[in-house]
């Protein structure tokens, strides 16, 4: 006798270990022990007796589990086992669940770290955890749209990182290009994103930032004839990366050259901060050069008029960079930040913190606290002699490369 929807609903199990089993007709039962109430049939295939788990009451109802025992006497009409086609249906889905976003991401990550630095990798990874994982990261890769990868972007954009957000859509792009590389997405969809982001309005001075047009530049100034003192600038200028307003005031009192070291005082600072700039052996040469030019003055780079207790010019290294064939649009003497600031993360994978403390940007401690001058010096120092043995290796390259300018 078929069985009813009431009778489903009020069976008990009688407490058999085998369980109880109530059949409903074509082979199908519904099986009822301490568990629970489960329908099965049970079917022959090649030979051989064979039973195929149909769902679980009341999930799957009584209606369902004849549609489902129907579906599978098909299959067998057609020398299809049905027990097969669920069972790689589910090893499918499981292969599916285990290419996520995340689980790419995190694999994508650990694949390629040997091309990043720690600190760009820790930067990579805590971008993806916090702005991608909590919005497509449980989301298989084959199931993801350009407009699931938009929505979680908005997310980051609405916090006004409009900078950010462009590179974020970058690392993206990367984590879908290897998972294509790998079988677990067809296409790249952040292709689909271009122009549905806000960009970033530029305000940054122009500034050279790629590595071939920072050599050129390199080039240009130690072969410019200028007066000595502006030489000098210029070549501290891009091995400081100090603000102009800072170099032009430098004062001989500040400078300790058995130490090494430039201390600015808080009150020349943009921050009010004191201020500790690591000289490394190139730039320490070339202050104790201004010596026999300066060293009886005030000023390092004082003025070349007529007031010799004035510093020098605030448009003497742009004027210079002018008559060197560099506009101003393409690069000025507040381009130097940019230039190093750029090229020492994205090229050298120069820790960011270490970066943002010689910039003398505002960088605290974990406790909110900002830093004082001397933090982390001697991991400072010897960025700085790497940054200025860097710029050495650009000027003298074997290959003569043409000074390409551009606003960045």
């Amino acid at each position: 006798m078929a069985l009813t929807d009431t009778f489903v609903k009020n069976v008990k199990h009688t407490g058999s270990a085998a369980g109880d089993k109530h059949a409903d007709g074509g082979n199908m039962y519904l099986l009822v022990n301490a568990g629970g109430k489960y329908w099965r049939l049970n079917y022959r295939f090649d030979g051989k007796q064979k039973t195929l788990a149909l769902g679980v009451y009341p999930s799957i109802s009584l209606v369902d589990a004849r549609q489902r025992r129907e579906a599978a006497r098909k299959q067998l009409a057609h020398g299809i086992d049905p027990g097969a086609v669920k069972q790689a249906a589910k090893e499918a889905q499981a292969a599916v669940l285990a290419t996520t976003f995340e689980k790419v991401a995190l694999d994508w990550l650990d694949k390629t770290r040997a091309v990043r630095g720690t600190s760009t990798q820790a930067k990579t990874t805590t971008w993806l955890q916090k702005d991608m994982f909590p919005y497509i990261g449980q989301m298989p890769m084959s199931t993801i749209g350009p407009r699931d990868v938009l929505g979680a972007l908005r997310h980051m954009e609405a916090r006004g990182a409009l900078d950010a957000v462009q590179r974020l859509k970058q690392i993206c792009g990367r984590v879908f290009r290897y998972a294509v590389a790998t079988g677990s997405a067809e296409r790249d969809v952040t292709q689909d994103l271009k122009g549905a982001l806000t960009t970033a309005t530029p305000k940054h001075f122009a500034a050279i930032t790629g590595p071939k047009e920072a050599g050129a530049l390199m080039r240009a100034i130690y072969s410019y004839s200028g007066h000595p003192q502006v030489i000098a600038g210029l070549k501290l200028s891009a091995m400081l990366f100090v603000r102009p307003g800072e170099l032009r005031s430098m004062e001989w009192a500040e400078i300790d050259l058995d130490s090494a070291e430039w201390r600015i005082p808080g009150i020349k600072m943009k921050m009010k901060v004191d201020h500790l700039v690591p000289l490394s052996t190139q730039a320490l040469e070339i202050i104790q050069s201004m010596k026999p030019i300066t060293g009886a003055r005030r000023y390092v780079f004082p003025s070349m008029g007529r007031s010799e207790d004035r510093p020098m010019s605030e448009n003497t290294i742009n004027s210079a960079l002018h008559a060197m064939g560099i506009p101003r649009e393409a690069h000025t003497a507040h381009g130097f930040r940019a230039m190093a600031r750029t090229i020492m993360d994205e090229v050298l994978d120069e820790r960011v913190d270490l970066i943002e403390h010689q910039l003398a940007h505002a960088v605290k401690d974990p406790n909110g606290r900002a830093y004082n001058r001397t933090a982390h010096l001697p991991a400072r120092r010897a960025m700085m002699q790497r940054w200025a043995d860097y710029l050495d290796k650009l000027r003298i390259g074997t290959d003569v490369i043409p000074l390409r300018t551009g606003t960045q």
